[in-house]
């Protein structure tokens, strides 16, 4: 056991290995709760959420989250086309199986709401709900160009203090209300200290796959995967400052979706922290899609 989680391992079905944190895997009461990151990001992200959900007195909750591959305690791919959104599905896939789920809810932030979505239309059945954190059918080509010009591209900071002004310059437009303690927290997340250094938690060759989409012609149209949402209820989040998601789509994706509850969150971006009032806001929507019998 490490912390409040067990370290749990799967194989890929390329053989590649994979991490995800298993909060709580002894509770069997209510469905369990599966957290995908985004792009850059590893199932640290969802560390506060997880535990107010695991330790719950009342109802405690399996909750999942999970390391794709190339990033955090995953193992890299040797190919780089394989950070992929499809191979990811699978890979999830993977993790749930050797987890033994066969029902939860599904919280993605970002990429892991485009997941999220693609699991919804492919296997319907494993969807109880959907929470997804600043992320819908339409992605804003100012977005991806931000996330473009910084994965795999940030300097190496000498001090966990100079790696949080790195991302502070980087995006303080976005979270202009984040403090110290945040902005240090966000960087432990994207680099750890190995032995030569900081290292970032994900593989550099990340940026590959943002390089190679041309951001000048129409994205995909990804209307028709939200469309598979509608059977289930979905709590959809969005930062304020979001660059991602904008104000319209959200409103959009309410008038198109039967059981969308959508929250903005003040004076964040792309894409909001799950912390603070927000983990009241997900364990109420938590707890109407799997109420006390």
């Amino acid at each position: 056991m490490s912390h409040s989680y067990r370290d749990l391992f799967v194989s890929a079905a390329d053989g590649l290995r994979l991490y995800a944190r298993d909060y709580a895997p002894e509770a069997r009461d209510a469905l369990p709760v599966i957290g995908l990151p985004g792009l850059a990001r590893t199932s640290a992200d969802f560390h506060d959420l997880a535990e107010a959900l695991s330790s719950d007195p009342a109802r405690p909750r399996r909750f999942i989250s999970l390391d794709y591959r190339g990033r955090g305690r995953s193992e890299w791919d040797q190919d780089w086309h394989n950070y992929d959104l499809k191979v990811e599905m699978s890979d999830t896939l993977q993790v749930l199986a050797a987890a033994g789920i066969d029902k939860a809810i599904f919280l993605g932030t970002s990429r892991g709401g485009l997941i999220t979505m693609a699991l919804c239309a492919a296997r319907p059945e494993l969807i109880a709900g959907a929470i997804l954190n600043d992320v819908g059918p339409v992605l804003e080509a100012d977005g991806l160009k931000r996330i473009r010009s910084y994965v795999g591209k940030l300097p190496t900071p000498q001090t966990i203090g100079e790696a949080a002004d790195i991302l502070r310059r980087q995006s303080e437009t976005q979270f202009s209300r984040y403090t110290n303690e945040q902005w240090e927290r966000i960087a432990r997340g994207t680099w750890h200290e190995g032995t030569d250094g900081f290292v970032l938690n994900y593989d550099p060759r990340l940026m590959k796959t943002l390089e190679s989409l041309d951001l000048e012609a129409p994205l995909p149209d990804l209307w028709p995967l939200f469309e598979a949402m509608k059977p289930f209820p979905v709590l959809a989040i969005r930062g304020s400052n979001s660059d991602l998601l904008t104000a319209a789509t959200l409103q959009m994706m309410k008038e198109r979706h039967p059981d969308l509850t959508p929250v903005t969150v003040p004076d964040q971006g792309h894409a909001p922290s799950l912390e603070g009032d927000l983990i009241q806001v997900i364990k109420d929507f938590i707890a109407r899609v799997d109420p006390r019998d």
